[in-house]
This record gives C-alpha cells, sequence and structure tokens, in this order.
C-alpha cells in the first residue's frame, strides 16, 4: 500500500487531507452471497458515552471479540473477513511522534518520507529525544535541511508548543474520548479529520473509528455493498452502523479488500 501525493498540494492548506484518486477496480474473485443493499435509515442507534474510552485492540482476545461480533452483524463483511488475516494492531511509537510522522508523510512517498524521518530523527539525536522542547529548539532552516519543507516545519512547531504549553500531552491524548480527541488534534496546523482517523486506528488503535473521508475505505463500502457509487459520509455513517462498536476493523478488512485489487492510493499504516 503506498501512499503518493503531490508536494505542492501538500502545503496549500493546513487541516487539509487531500487523497489522490483510485484507478478503475476490476472484477472481484472473492465470492460474496447475494447482496442486498441496506436502507439507509437510522435503526436502534446507541453511542457510548463519550467519557466512555474503549479497550484498545492490542490483544487477541480483543480482536476475537471484534471478529465475531462483525461476523454475527455483516454477513457481507464476513466473507471478506474469512478470505484474509485477521489485524494485528502491536506497532507501538509515541503518540508526540506519530503525529509528527503524519506530517512529514502528507504528500509524500513511503520511500521519501522514511527518508526524511530518519534524517528527522538523527537530528533530535535519536528517537527518545523527539521530544517538545527538542523540537522546538530546530530552527526553520535546520528542518528544510533534513527535507521537511517550511510550511511543515510550522505545522510541527505548532504540534510542538502545543505540548509544551499542555494543551496536548502523550498522557492526555491516551485518556481522551474519541469526540475530544478529534477536536483538539484537528485545532493543530496540519492535522485534519483523515490524519486524527489514522492516528487513532494505527496509533492508539481505538476500535471504534470509521474514516468516512477516506477514498479507500469508501471503495469497499461501495463494493462491499453492491453501491452505484461512493458513499458520501453520512450513507457510510449509516451503512457501517451494523459494525459498531468495532468500525476501525471493519475499515481495516476494507484496506485488504480494495488492496487485493492493487489499486490502494496510499498506505494507511
Amino acid at each position: 500500500m503506498k501512499r503518493t501525493r503531490s508536494q505542492t498540494k501538500a502545503d496549500s492548506n493546513p487541516n487539509d487531507d487531500p487523497q489522490p484518486p483510485i484507478k478503475t477496480l476490476t472484477s472481484s474473485k472473492i465470492p460474496f452471497p447475494a447482496r442486498k443493499i441496506p436502507k439507509l435509515t437510522p435503526k436502534n442507534k446507541q453511542h457510548l458515552p463519550l467519557s466512555t474510552i474503549a479497550k484498545p485492540l492490542t490483544s487477541q482476545t480483543e480482536i476475537e471479540t471484534a471478529l465475531n461480533h462483525l461476523r454475527s452483524s455483516d454477513p457481507l463483511l464476513t466473507t471478506i473477513i474469512n478470505t484474509f488475516p485477521s489485524p494485528n494492531f502491536t506497532k507501538q511509537i509515541t503518540p508526540f511522534f506519530s503525529l509528527i510522522k503524519s506530517i512529514i508523510s502528507q504528500q509524500l512517498s513511503n520511500k521519501a518520507s522514511s527518508s526524511i524521518e530518519t534524517r528527522f530523527v538523527s537530528l533530535c539525536g535519536g528517537q527518545s529525544s523527539i521530544l517538545p522542547d527538542v523540537v522546538l529548539s530546530l530552527s526553520p532552516q535546520q528542518l528544510r535541511h533534513v527535507g521537511i519543507s517550511g510550511r511543515k516545519a510550522s505545522y510541527i512547531h505548532d504540534l510542538s508548543t502545543k505540548y509544551a504549553n499542555g494543551f496536548l500531552s502523550d498522557s492526555s491524548i491516551l485518556e481522551m474520548d474519541d469526540e475530544t480527541l478529534f477536536k483538539k488534534l484537528t485545532s493543530v496546523k496540519g492535522i485534519g479529520p483523515w490524519s486524527v482517523d489514522m492516528f487513532m486506528i494505527f496509533t492508539l488503535h481505538r476500535p471504534d473509528v470509521l474514516p468516512v473521508g477516506d477514498l479507500v475505505v469508501r471503495r469497499g463500502v461501495e463494493r462491499l455493498y453492491g453501491l452505484k457509487g461512493l458513499p458520501s459520509p453520512s450513507e457510510m455513517e449509516l451503512l457501517c452502523h451494523k459494525w459498531k462498536p468495532y468500525r476501525s476493523i471493519g475499515s481495516w478488512y476494507m484496506y485488504r479488500f480494495v488492496e487485493a485489487k492493487e489499486v490502494m492510493p496510499h498506505q494507511v499504516n
């Protein structure tokens, strides 16, 4: 799964998460039961209290619980689950460094962003030294020298400032409910809704995140339910409501589903 985006667009909007177009999909060889397009009407909606933070998807027990729920709630998704290996959310990285990596990688290929990240880590004196005060001590010129654009340098400094003044911290991020976290992170320059969704799924391993604006997940849902076009964000909410409270896992399988057609427009983890 490769992320390819233009550097020019990366510097155009401080809270935009542009994604490249998706190629035309070929016919699927995955055997599905007869599709019945669900009615787009809310049914028995129940929401967890905003203060509730569900267990992260870091144990096999949690993964199995999620898969059992998804199999029982969505027969079409069961076909996908039975086709691909189960997810593994074990990658460990501090929230602060993960957010910096997210900013660095915007509009870049994996190879380019990895090279810049390596130089950035070296500039900071090692991964354990990537701390707000250390990053704030680096000038925009020093950051540009390792390949970080001036605009992205301002984003990284804004994130570091919000850490330094206590607006954000690794510990508080782990304790925030999804809605509060979303509001706080999107107030950081250069971090938009898509970046926050990816951060919550792949860094924090939150179980019930539905990236309604992600082109890959939308394409997967379109094909899964035999829709005539990409579902809108509101349609995504209704179509995927049955996956709650494990929409992160359902979304993860949409990446696998679309990836099988070799049309992934970007890497998500």
